[in-house]
């Protein structure tokens, strides 16, 4: 029996599923830790914008490394490689969020003001400028820490690039306008590595397919 003294929509109540006891959050509950996490995400970011946007988008590059070994390769736990999750993640650490970072910054100098017209003008200055170079300097990257070597290198991105560019323009013109319009500058890119995430599943799975 539970206490009176504990509000009845913040308990955690067991439920029975086949047999066996299940405890589930209530939405309230579940809710209040979620604003609370984003909360103190912010007092982060606030205080260490540059570090805590580079450990945003190294964690999530690896979550997308994961998700493109359990999902779309099936890999299954036994045979996950931890070295290729870890190798994707240094690359999120060192290049992936300095870079995209340091852009944002530099896109936001370049193009002042915050209408939609601005938002447009960033969205194809980042769209047809940077991402045909970061695309092809981060399969470049992969490549060379899997061992291949400048040959087999090159003949992968003749391989590989050109697809990866069109299913890029699938799919961040859309989201880089609104990022651009709605998003604060110290959040873009987390924003960006949360989209990225199935996105990151996509490149992991290209970067690695040797």
């Amino acid at each position: 029996m539970y206490s009176a003294a504990i509000p009845l929509e913040v308990a955690v109540m067991p439920q029975t599923f086949g047999g066996s006891d299940v405890c589930l959050f209530p939405l309230t509950q579940r809710t209040t830790i979620m604003a609370s996490l984003w909360r103190s995400y912010q007092a982060l970011m606030s205080r260490n914008p540059w570090t805590v946007q580079i450990l945003t988008a190294g964690s999530l590059v690896g979550v997308g490394d994961v998700i493109s070994q359990q999902v779309i390769e099936r890999r299954g736990l036994r045979n996950h490689s931890l070295q290729r999750t870890t190798k994707m993640m240094s690359i999120g650490f060192l290049f992936v969020g300095p870079v995209v970072g340091g852009w944002y910054k530099v896109l936001d100098s370049l193009v002042t003001g915050s209408s939609k017209r601005v938002a447009l003008q960033k969205m194809l200055f980042d769209q047809l400028g940077f991402a045909p170079c970061f695309l092809g300097a981060f399969l470049g990257i992969s490549g060379a820490l899997n061992g291949l070597t400048v040959e087999e290198n090159i003949t992968k991105l003749k391989r590989d690039y050109a697809d990866a560019l069109i299913s890029n323009y699938y799919l961040w013109p859309p989201v880089q306008i609104a990022n651009f319009y709605f998003i604060p500058l110290h959040h873009r890119l987390a924003v960006v590595q949360i989209v990225a995430v199935v996105w990151n599943s996509y490149l992991s799975w290209k970067a690695n397919r040797l």
